[in-house]
């Protein structure tokens, strides 16, 4: 296997090939570095690249392996690396959520989310580059290289994962952990041809510290297979003490369902998003495809969609406290932050906003209560070329945003599992996703219907070279 095959293996084959002393993890970590530091300037998809630490790691794993038996159990992911967004501290390492101003904030905890990625032997490469604050769904932030989409470097790998998603989809690392608090894993992974899953709320721990946003957010993996991806969030979900919200564990586990037969599902679709309007033509084109498919594998499929209507709002003034939330001086945000702090709301007005987020998501999860599954477009049109919005005022950013993103908040707001899987290229040689979300804490149903879908139609893999 030369080397730029081997930089697109699956995690979970690379984990196999360590496990068999195929490679070394000495050998691997050393691999994904040479094209960090060849191809990441060309994609702007890592902040930080931590080569030290990760050699050193990688050393003493080889050294490790050489002392194990073959019989003997190592961590599921032992020596297999993997990028952390800019967002989730990584204890002595920068975390700059996207401001220049804090390129130098080295943060002194891991989040629970890094413990149990550490716990499962994964080596961490570095972090990887956010929209500042994770506010933005384009990954431009000032003082930044902007992050790039390698499938067409014009245009953007969406945000505010866009740099996990971008290293992904380039073979700059194995696998990459997100988060989404209205579409910031599943939208990269549209952009970016991968698999991206939001998992329900409750499923990952936010320790030890809490969520800002009250529930909207979850961490989630992005990756290029279902099986890694479902494989990544068995690593990442659990209960930990004094969590606020959590599920049980999964059994099967999320890697055991994406080997599982399924059962006839009724699936229900849409291209539009009420009240926004219908999608783009080619991310009308991308459901049908998918309907097409799912028929075919003999699933029970018919026209629906819940009813959004209510939710913008209160989503939109939820989500604009994010800038007030993250404690960062107005001084050092960019203008579109900035007027976002300008817009923060009273402690009335957000319980307000909570409640009827609460209220409407009522209404969304009874949707389900006849459907197994829901297929909708993941964004409304196609990836932004890179400054596309950059000259327009944050009123008609705010505008665009709404409109782009807009079949990705309602699940943040019902706290169900979401998962966005690659369709179709567009005309610019872009891919475009649709997202397959389930009834609340089914990530398993999820899993078990993308793997499904994924051996009957793959979506080729970038030759990123």
């Amino acid at each position: 296997m030369n080397s730029v095959d081997l930089a697109f293996t699956p995690a979970l084959e690379l984990a196999k090939l360590i496990r068999d002393r195929q490679i070394s993890p000495i050998e691997l970590v050393n691999l994904y570095l040479e094209r960090i530091d060849r191809l990441n300037p060309k994609l702007g998809s890592y902040f930080t690249v931590t080569a030290d630490r990760a050699q050193a790691l990688a050393k003493a794993q080889t050294e490790q392996l050489a002392g194990f038996n073959k019989s003997q159990e190592l961590p599921p992911f032992f020596g297999v690396p993997i990028a952390i967004k800019d967002l989730t501290p990584v204890t002595g390492i920068p975390c700059t959520y996207g401001t220049q101003a804090l390129v130098d904030n080295i943060s002194a905890y891991d989040e629970s989310v890094v413990w149990r990625i550490k716990a499962a032997g994964f080596n961490i490469l570095g972090k990887t580059a956010t929209s500042q604050i994770g506010s933005l769904p384009y990954t431009e932030p000032p003082g930044f290289r902007p992050a790039r989409n390698p499938w067409n470097r014009d245009y953007t790998p969406g945000g505010s994962s866009g740099g996990s998603a971008a290293a992904v989809a380039a073979g700059l690392c194995a696998i990459a952990q997100g988060s989404d608090g209205g579409g910031s894993v599943r939208g990269p992974a549209s952009c970016c041809g991968l698999v991206g899953i939001k998992p329900s709320r409750g499923r990952v721990s936010w320790a030890p510290v809490g969520d800002y946003l009250s529930g909207i957010s979850a961490n989630g993996p992005l990756a290029r297979t279902v099986a890694d991806a479902a494989a990544l969030l068995d690593v990442m979900s659990g209960y930990t003490t004094g969590d606020p919200y959590w599920l049980p564990d999964p059994s099967p586990t999320f890697l055991e369902s994406a080997s599982q037969k399924l059962g006839k599902l009724r699936i229900a679709f849409s291209t539009s998003v009420f009240p926004v309007g219908e999608a783009a033509d080619v991310c009308q084109q991308a459901v049908l495809d998918t309907v097409k498919l799912l028929t075919d594998l003999g699933h029970d499929v018919e026209p629906g969609c819940p009813d959004f209507t209510g939710l913008i709002e209160p989503f939109t003034a939820i989500w604009q406290t994010g800038a007030a939330a993250s404690g960062i001086p107005a001084t050092v945000l960019q203008p579109m932050n900035r007027w976002l702090l300008e817009r923060s709301i009273s402690a009335g007005e957000y319980l307000r906003a909570v409640h009827q987020i609460q209220v409407v998501s009522r209404r969304i999860v009874g949707f389900f209560e006849k459907f197994d599954v829901l297929v909708l477009p993941t964004y409304m049109h196609s990836p932004i070329q890179i400054g596309e919005w950059a000259d327009l005022s944050c009123e008609e950013t705010l505008a665009n945003i709404i409109n782009w993103i807009a079949p990705c908040p309602p699940f943040n707001a019902s706290g169900q599992p979401a998962i966005a899987l690659p369709a179709i290229l567009d005309s610019n040689g872009l891919p475009v996703g649709i997202q397959i979300i389930g009834r609340p804490a089914a990530e398993a149903t999820l899993i078990a219907l993308a793997a499904q879908m994924e051996a009957a139609k793959p979506f080729p893999v970038l030759d990123f070279k």
